[in-house]
């Protein structure tokens, strides 16, 4: 008989999973605990559950009723706060183990959601298709007519009044980037996927970051050097993370700011696809600005298209970015609050049929 190896399994199971003794102090965590809490281990030993979630919480009282009741404990829809981290809705599964003993599994209600609207950017790049193609044969002839109107006139007007001229061709150019960038957003063209090692793009992008728009920046990195390749497009990979490099650099202060890029692997994310099929989505790339953080009433919306908390933005840099790691078959995600914006990659490893 094959004996069972229970600490791969444990370490397997894709959700956060704690281990808690009889006065809620922590005894262990798998790694995707790890993960949800942003502490090691090693770290949660120390400390005692209501340390990071208060005294009386939810998650607190459910433990206590599986150890009390010695029996298991389930709550679906369930808010929770963890420390600094901003809250994010799961279901609680608790059960009584020996010697009193709990063990609390926590199942992430987000993940299905955000890619059901990753799919949903799909829909919308569909319709904006559409709009491009309109926008492109409707608006750029008149443009091109105005700013030829504009040419002559400038040729035959005094100096004092080049200025409205040099007005009129600044904002026809700023049209015609805006029409640039619709087309952009609504190209269906099939994504073409290879191996890649997604450090080599993540390099590039900070490299052209730091050179411009990031300059006055600090980067920091956390990367795992064995992560496998990435499957995806390498030149559509480079626009996501340089447009989510260039979000955070306008987000950081102006003294003092600092990006930090970080990978890791995630074993046991699996993703339900259209068609029952199903995506494993164990590689992560995090880039965390500490910036002033994202308005509440717009961060459930951000990748939406044409949403945008910039005075002079567009609202089509998220949503492209949604749109492209969407096709890659992966999600996007963003927590944020005063300080610190943090958005979390998620994306599938390369394997041979990719190429089929």
């Amino acid at each position: 008989m094959t004996e069972v190896n229970f600490e791969t399994l444990w370490g397997g199971i894709p959700y956060p999973a704690f281990v808690f003794n009889t006065v809620n102090g922590f005894v262990t965590c798998n790694s995707a605990a790890e993960a949800f809490s942003e502490t090691s281990v090693k770290q949660l030993r120390q400390q005692n559950l209501v340390d990071y979630v208060g005294e009386g919480s939810v998650m607190q009282n459910v433990v206590d009723q599986a150890r009390d009741g010695s029996g298991s404990v389930v709550l679906h829809g369930v808010e929770i706060g963890w420390t600094d981290i901003p809250p994010r809705m799961n279901d609680l599964h608790a059960s009584s183990l020996q010697d009193g003993n709990v063990l609390l599994l926590l199942h992430p209600r987000g993940l299905a959601e955000k890619m059901d609207r990753s799919l949903t950017h799909r829909s919308a790049a569909r319709s904006v298709a559409g709009m491009a193609a309109m926008l492109a044969h409707e608006i750029r002839n008149p443009l091109a007519g105005i700013n030829g109107a504009a040419q002559l006139l400038a040729m035959s007007i005094s100096e004092d009044d080049q200025e409205l001229t040099t007005l009129i061709q600044d904002e026809i150019r700023r049209i015609g980037r805006l029409v640039e960038r619709v087309e952009q957003f609504g190209d269906l063209r099939t994504t073409e996927r290879e191996p890649i090692n997604i450090h080599d793009i993540l390099d590039r992008a900070k490299r052209a970051a730091k050179v411009g728009f990031a300059e006055h920046v600090r980067f920091t990195e956390e990367f795992d050097p064995s992560l496998p390749p990435v499957s995806g497009d390498a030149d559509q990979l480079s626009q996501v993370f340089q447009n989510l490099l260039k979000n955070a650099a306008e987000a950081a202060p102006k003294v003092g700011g600092v990006i930090a890029l970080k990978t890791a692997f995630r074993p046991g994310v699996r993703l339900q696809m259209p068609g029952q099929k199903s995506e494993s989505l164990p590689l992560e790339v995090t880039i965390t600005d500490n910036g002033a953080g994202i308005p509440l009433d717009l961060i459930n919306d951000i990748f939406d298209p044409f949403v945008s908390s910039k005075a002079a933005g567009t609202g089509l840099g998220l949503s492209m970015v949604s749109k492209i790691i969407s096709e890659h078959g992966g999600v996007v995600e963003c927590v944020s609050k005063p300080g610190k914006t943090k958005f979390k990659v998620l994306l599938p490893i390369w394997r041979a049929r990719d190429k089929d």
